[in-house]
């Protein structure tokens, strides 16, 4: 793979051709890296398994660990968690958008881990996809947890497709 693109937003005026772009990109297989309130995130398409499987190899992932979903609106749980319990909904309803993972029963006696970050850049780029986006921080497994676009290409520089950079994350 080629050096890894390196788009700079601006937070507070957020272009949509970019975000077309990265979710473009994500539809196609490839991995965008986006930030959260608290790490950069690495996105891959949960039903594309080839970029999935360039996600375990890239983060190192033990089969039998799972990644969680991210989702851009509350009534996104509904899609791919089933028995949610009315205590779940108001855990939603104080924490979302946050930096919140709630686990919850999936389909076939499973579990699904969900959560909504509080980013204007990850909540539109989710928000202009129709699968679910899979994001563990954008980073090899025992490295930092990267807090701007610089860190997350210390580690992936030519391994990713595409960083949105916005800056800094708040927390």
């Amino acid at each position: 793979m080629s050096e890894t693109r390196v788009i700079k937003l601006n937070p507070k005026a957020i272009d949509q051709g970019v975000i077309n772009e990265a979710a473009e990109i994500l539809e196609r297989g490839g991995l965008v890296a986006f930030p959260t309130e608290t790490v950069y995130g690495l996105a891959a398409n949960l039903l594309n398994s080839a970029a999935v499987e360039r996600l375990k190899k890239i983060k190192n992932r033990a089969e039998n660990k799972q990644f969680s979903i991210h989702v851009s609106d509350k009534r996104d749980v509904e899609k791919y968690a089933v028995n949610v319990l009315p205590r779940a909904y108001k855990i939603i309803d104080q924490f979302w958008p946050g930096p919140l993972t709630l686990i919850l029963s999936a389909p076939q006696e499973k579990s699904v881990g969900l959560r909504m970050p509080k980013n204007d850049i990850a909540l539109r780029l989710l928000n202009r996809v129709d699968f679910p986006v899979v994001a563990p921080s954008a980073n090899f497994t025992g490295h930092p947890a990267p807090r701007d676009g610089n860190a997350v290409l210390k580690d992936l520089d030519g391994q990713i497709d595409l960083v949105l950079d916005g800056g800094p994350t708040e927390l």
